[in-house]
């Protein structure tokens, strides 16, 4: 990706939007003293807990971020816990949240709201990762046979977008295969038990079917063509009070996405290599082979806002959204905020 700085069209992004987050905790901003709150000269930045796995989780666990925020004087109160975007939309709107990661297609459906934040970073799609599953040993064995079938997705999100992007290649109708609206985490029982055909999903869910050898992608990123950018967002309010903050996160981002990239292993399991929250076996297998193949954490250049805009054409004409959003006017040249 190349950044935005030579754009002179696109400048004015420097000067924010909105922005909004995901899985906030209330009782954190009590706990911190609210969004950017400052403690001896601190400021907090509050980030939604990311689990056992991911560049946050080792920098959490190594205490890298901490080193690499505290050169720019701030903190990191880990805030709820990380999960589709929307939710941390909402959060990030209610002053709950700083920042966020979610995917270009929920950020759409979220902008299309009352946003209070801006997106700073992309990671380029996902061309293994994301795709639509079907069991093993369905007879499903091409988009055109999901016609007439039920198929999993979370509204307005990565689902959504990819079963609908799917059939519009193959130039089947939207209405001729049924949506079944259901959040990510209370799928896999009902994927599982038969009461839907397929399911439309990213990595975070796809690795441990796939991995349970009991499922497959009838479709990934790459053969659905899909423009379902990783995106990170921070609180409007936040960037404009605490531009360095963000450029520096931005640059811990970038750098150790790299490095997950070349040595996945090393950045999962980083808490604990037993129980719900840990990959093992064959899954772990299939979580390092998606990474390795995926992208790193860079700045919104140029190519990518226009594919950010022909995912915001595709959502209004398939009436995800009640018209086009504007995308370009939520953006951030990250390596000039400070």
């Amino acid at each position: 990706m190349r950044p935005l700085a030579s754009l002179t069209a696109l400048a004015a992004l420097t000067a924010l939007a909105t922005l909004t987050a995901c899985g906030a905790d209330p009782a954190a901003d009590s706990a911190t003293g609210g969004s950017g709150a400052a403690e001896g000269g601190t400021v907090t930045v509050r980030i939604p807990d990311p689990g056992n796995a991911g560049v946050l989780a080792r920098g959490k666990q190594d205490g890298s971020l901490d080193e690499a925020l505290a050169a720019v004087g701030a903190k990191v109160a880990w805030t709820g816990s990380a999960g589709p975007f929307a939710p941390a939309a909402q959060a990030m709107n209610a002053d709950q949240l700083d920042f966020a990661t979610g995917s270009i297609t929920s950020g759409i459906t979220s902008l299309a709201q009352n946003p209070g934040f801006a997106f700073f970073t992309a990671t380029d799609p996902d061309p293994v990762g994301e795709g639509i599953l079907v069991r093993e040993g369905s007879d499903i064995a091409s988009v055109k046979d999901l016609v007439g079938r039920k198929v999993a997705v979370n509204k307005g999100g990565t689902g959504e977008y990819l079963l609908l992007k799917a059939l519009a290649k193959e130039g089947i109708p939207a209405d001729e295969v049924e949506r079944v609206y259901l959040r990510p985490d209370q799928t896999a029982a009902v994927f599982n038990a038969g009461q839907v055909d397929a399911w439309a999903v990213w990595s975070t869910y796809a690795v441990a079917e796939i991995g349970s050898g009991k499922a497959r992608f009838l479709a990934d990123g790459a053969a659905i063509g899909s423009d379902n950018y990783s995106l990170n967002a921070v609180r409007s309010d936040f960037v404009k009070e605490h531009p360095a903050i963000v450029e520096a996160l931005y640059r811990y981002l970038h750098d150790n996405s790299a490095k997950e990239r070349r040595d996945p292993a090393a950045y999962l399991n980083v808490f604990t290599d037993a129980g719900p929250t840990a990959v093992t076996g064959k899954a772990k297998d299939v979580q390092i082979e998606f990474t390795r193949k995926g992208g790193t954490v860079d700045p919104i250049g140029p190519e990518d806002i226009e594919r950010f805009r022909t995912v915001a054409r595709f959502y209004a004409d398939q009436k995800v959204t009640p018209g086009t959003v504007d995308i370009a006017a939520h953006l951030l040249d990250v390596e000039s905020l400070s």
